[in-house]
């Protein structure tokens, strides 16, 4: 891939990203509800939208004025979130199919997704 293929690529500006990272901690704090999930599903869930939460509260986002994680540590921490989403339900044993091993990959998916559309250089590639 060209450089100029992977700016193109990086659609989402940093107020958008913030956005879309409380969205995240909702659908991680809800979702597993919405799904049935209970169990270690659910405290998993708990523990990763709090973690979540306080990654997205402790960056420095444009605005955001000296906060100690900056917003390319949170790049790398948001993709390592979505591979360990993916590896989750195998470390955790949930079995194929089922609810709980569909929805981590389907966050994994989603963080990625999000992670992969976003410009952590900081400059302002949406109005949003």
């Amino acid at each position: 891939m060209r450089a100029e293929d992977d700016e193109r690529l990086r659609v989402l500006g940093p107020k958008l990203h913030r956005i879309l990272d409380f969205a995240i901690v909702v659908l991680l704090l809800l979702g597993p509800l919405v799904a049935g999930l209970g169990g270690l599903p659910l405290a998993l869930c708990l523990v990763l939208a709090v973690v979540h939460l306080l990654i997205t509260l402790a960056t420095n986002f444009p605005g955001a004025g000296g906060k100690p994680i900056s917003l390319t540590v949170h790049g790398i921490i948001e993709l390592a979130a979505a591979i360990l989403l993916v590896a989750m339900p195998y470390l955790a044993g949930f079995g194929p199919g089922s609810p709980a091993k569909r929805f981590f990959v389907t966050m994994a998916a989603v963080i990625f997704v999000i992670w992969l559309l976003t410009d952590y250089r900081g400059t302002e590639a949406s109005t949003a």
